[in-house]
């Protein structure tokens, strides 16, 4: 872990998104990383969608999701066993239509073993949040060789 700042880029972090979870890799894309926190991208698609032409609810989960998750690797590398305990979000207004989101997430708390996320996610182009999330992730403990 590093208390000064992030251990891993933007570019790092694009590249184990690609990799480890392939499956979004065109979806998310972190734009910018920074000493406890990282802004990502959501690329709205027609698959993100509900009935009535708004983001869904589970792709701003995902989006919130996938912001802390790499705001925490940003600060401690690459591990991918890291996950989700806990979640409280609160949707506040309607996304603006056939546009980008953008997540803003700030690390609150790193530590050896939980880390704790807020996150605030915009309408690019809009200062008004649609939704924010806070979310605690389990960071898997170092294993050493037994011998």
């Amino acid at each position: 872990m590093s208390a000064a700042g992030p251990v891993m880029t933007t570019d790092e972090l694009n590249e184990f998104l690609a990799a480890e979870f392939p499956q979004v890799r065109n979806d998310f894309l972190v734009e910018e990383v920074r000493p406890m926190g990282v802004r990502v991208r959501l690329k709205v698609e027609d698959k993100h969608l509900r009935p009535g032409g708004t983001v869904s609810g589970p792709t701003m989960f995902a989006l919130a999701d996938v912001a802390v998750y790499l705001g925490v690797l940003g600060m401690i590398g690459p591990k991918g066993l890291a996950v989700t305990t806990n979640c409280s979000m609160d949707f506040m207004r309607k996304p603006a239509a056939a546009t980008d989101l953008v997540a803003d997430c700030t690390i609150l708390k790193l530590g050896r073993v939980l880390a704790v996320g807020d996150v605030m996610i915009r309408s690019d182009g809009q200062e008004a949040p649609v939704a924010r999330a806070t979310m605690t992730y389990s960071i898997p403990p170092e294993r050493t060789p037994q011998g």
